[in-house]
């Protein structure tokens, strides 16, 4: 593949991203046929800054599957029932069936990172949640669960370009709340909580796995690319497919249009 002078990956096409994650996309069809007729049970974590792009590859990994087999969880901030629970409780009923796919956008991991680095729980709190956790995921990965852990590593200069468009662009506004305005400035205090989460959950049965996401194409191939090569799955054969005749109209005559319309604008 061709590289820049400062051997920084050329940009990659349209035309080659679309056809490799069409061809990814087939895959994660066979990975949800596999899983629905084995039972598996999958779950897999994003985490990373914010503007390090784990929505769109989330988005990437589910725009051609179904979601009664991929499952999105992203939960909002906790109520004050759920902050008096155990901290991963609010999580364990998200957790996988047989047959399914759970993708948590940002998981108990909240306790690592954003509530540690802004000041939500204490840091007793917070190293007793570090010191538990790997326990708690051997206990998860024990039942039967297959645990997937991914850090999108975007860079301050990117995640910089980033959240200025969020500001000027209609369209992502959305995206921008005071709480990244506030951890925006707090790129060290993240990179410290981030460090000590690496060292503390980075197990054997459940590692995190690191990808670089500046590139966000790439980033997006890349991810589903790993994640399902860590995954035991083949494609169940399939019966030949054939269109039924579909019957006569035996008298049958469409109504005089009286319906509503939607106005044909373009």
């Amino acid at each position: 593949m061709s590289k820049t002078s400062d051997e920084t990956p050329a940009p990659l096409s349209r035309k080659v991203y679309e056809r490799e994650l069409k061809r990814l996309h087939g895959e994660l069809v066979a990975l949800q046929e596999w899983t629905k007729a084995t039972g598996a049970k999958i779950c897999i974590l994003f985490e990373g800054r914010d503007g390090a792009g784990k929505g769109g590859v989330i988005k990437a990994i589910t725009e051609r599957v179904s979601p009664r087999v991929f499952r999105v969880v992203a939960l909002p901030a906790p109520s004050e029932r759920e902050k008096s629970q155990m901290y991963a409780q609010r999580y364990l009923p998200h957790l996988p069936a047989a047959g399914e796919i759970v993708i948590f956008d940002r998981s108990w991991y909240n306790r690592a990172g954003v509530e540690r680095v802004m000041g939500f729980c204490t840091e007793a709190e917070a190293e007793k949640f570090l010191d538990t956790i790997s326990a708690v995921e051997r206990v998860v990965v024990e039942s039967g669960v297959i645990l997937l852990k991914y850090w999108l590593e975007v860079s301050p200069e990117e995640q910089t370009r980033r959240i200025e468009q969020r500001i000027h662009d209609p369209r992502k506004i959305w995206k921008l709340s005071p709480m990244d305005l506030e951890s925006y400035g707090r790129w060290y205090d993240y990179s410290r909580a981030r460090d000590a989460m690496f060292t503390a959950s980075d197990s054997a049965w459940a590692p995190w796995y690191v990808a670089r996401s500046d590139d966000k194409k790439r980033t997006r191939l890349n991810v589903i690319s790993h994640l399902l090569s860590k995954l035991p799955y083949e494609a169940p054969k399939r019966d030949k497919i054939t269109l039924p005749k579909r019957q006569k109209p035996k008298g049958y005559v469409e109504p005089e249009d009286t319906r509503h319309h939607v106005p044909a604008i373009f």
